[in-house]
């Protein structure tokens, strides 16, 4: 009996990690094979562009700021390009676009080609969140997807670790060679993404489906010209927007807990790693769980809500840390990166569920093209924020950080319901089971399981 007690824990405990067989697998397996390429990536792109390249570091501030810029802008045309034709195909497609663009960094020796290389970086990159999130919409029902994407971030978290780790060698070895050879890996890994996206069913585009748009509501489908309806949605623009406010935490541990740390604590700056490690372990451990319960809008507007709160009382914590012993500072700082991860993971589920709820089921890659917007403008802005704030004001801006964060997850309700009338999903919005809302009057496609 014990034995078989060990083992059902231990299928319990892979569960939270690992999702079932079949699409959900096969879709993290993806996520697992290009994560760990971006994770290595991401801790030596900086020295590779400044020391291998040759660029000044403002000019790689400068094209990456640009290249993103483009990339948001060209997340919606080509989710929509994944809602007409196939979001598979063209999240195969752009994965070897990003495979493509990641290998001619190989090459670059100037700040133009520079330039141009993360432009279709930024672009390829923009395009693959979106289609795959219509990948996944038509795909996994409804009421799995927020568990599904709760799996694949812990998936993604541990890529990214891995890939960390290989990053961290080539950054001991210090040779071109080994800055070369990440960006191989990086290449390699979305081939590899892309080869594992092939397993998975192919899903038709929703214009094939259904010969034109789903009517949702005044003001929606396609605008004149061939306008994308999302850019005239105002109600999901401020969902958006909102979501985009609370995501300004992102840079917190990569840029603002770091130069806090240094410039206002007494604490020694191995604390950075650490408080790196707890979040990423975290996430990996506790996201699955955290949105087990998360179903509908009004659950998800529950969580946004709560984690406003909680990221205020986390920056509180954090302004608490300066002027204190160097020991007490770590302790102080520890407990406010764990309710920063704390709400970090409502704030995600949340989202998730609440991108996916309030978009028009034929428009889902469009949709996220558009939403994953707030990724890239926190990434932008958030360095800014966070450094004006945090170094600059010390306590009274970690004070309006958490103020500014729980007005945005406060306003997230009213936004939702605005978003939910427009299109006729009041009653899934009031619906605290998260079960689908009767719509007599419109008809919209089903996904494809």
């Amino acid at each position: 009996m014990s034995n078989r007690a060990t083992a059902a824990a231990a299928s319990v405990r892979a569960h939270r990690v690992i999702p079932p067989a079949g699409p959900q697998r096969v879709l993290a397996l993806a996520q697992l094979s290009n994560s760990v390429g971006d994770g290595a990536y991401y801790v030596t792109s900086a020295l590779y562009f400044t020391h291998v390249v040759g660029l000044a570091p403002a000019r790689v501030g400068l094209g990456l700021t640009i290249a993103w810029a483009v990339g948001s802008v060209a997340g919606v045309p080509l989710g929509r390009l994944a809602d007409r034709r196939g979001p598979r195909g063209t999240a195969v497609l752009l994965a070897l676009a990003t495979s493509l663009a990641v290998a001619s960094f190989l090459v670059v020796r100037g700040f133009v080609p520079f330039v141009l290389a993360a432009c279709a970086y930024a672009t390829a990159q923009s395009g693959l969140a979106a289609a795959r999130q219509a990948l996944l919409a038509g795909l996994v029902s409804r009421q799995e997807r927020t568990g599904l994407l709760a799996h694949l971030q812990s998936t993604l978290n541990a890529g990214l670790a891995v890939g960390a780790g290989l990053g961290g060698l080539a950054l001991h070895a210090g040779s071109r060679a080994a800055y070369l050879g990440v960006f191989a890996l990086d290449a390699v890994s979305f081939l590899l993404c892309a080869a594992v996206l092939l397993r998975l069913p192919a899903v038709d585009g929703t214009h094939a489906r259904n010969g034109t748009h789903a009517r949702v509501g005044a003001g929606r489908g396609p605008g004149r010209g061939g306008a994308p309806g999302v850019l005239r949605d105002r109600p999901y623009a401020v969902v958006t927007l909102l979501n985009t406010v609370l995501l300004l935490r992102m840079p917190l541990l990569s840029l603002g807990i770091p130069l806090w740390i240094a410039e206002r604590t007494a604490a020694p700056t191995w604390v950075v790693s650490a408080l790196f490690v707890l979040n990423t372990g975290a996430v990996m451990l506790f996201q699955v769980r955290t949105a087990r319960g998360i179903t509908g809008t009004a659950s998800a507007t529950r969580a946004v809500r709560r984690s406003g709160l909680v990221m205020l009382a986390s920056c509180a914590v954090f302004a608490l840390s300066a002027g204190v012993s160097p020991w007490t500072a770590v302790g102080v700082l520890a407990v406010g990166a764990v309710l920063q991860v704390v709400a970090e993971m409502q704030q995600s589920a949340g989202s998730w569920q609440l991108s996916f709820d309030l978009a028009p089921a034929d428009r889902v890659g469009e949709y996220q093209g558009f939403f994953g917007t707030g990724v890239t403008v926190a990434r932008t802005l958030g360095p800014l924020v966070l450094t004006a704030l945090l170094v600059g004001w010390g306590t009274p801006g970690w004070l309006l950080l958490g103020t500014l964060t729980l007005a945005a997850s406060y306003a997230m309700g009213p936004a939702v319901r605005w978003a939910a009338r427009s299109r006729g999903t009041e009653s899934r919005a009031a619906d605290p089971l998260g079960g689908p809302a009767p719509v007599p009057t419109v008809k919209r496609p089903v996904p494809v399981n």
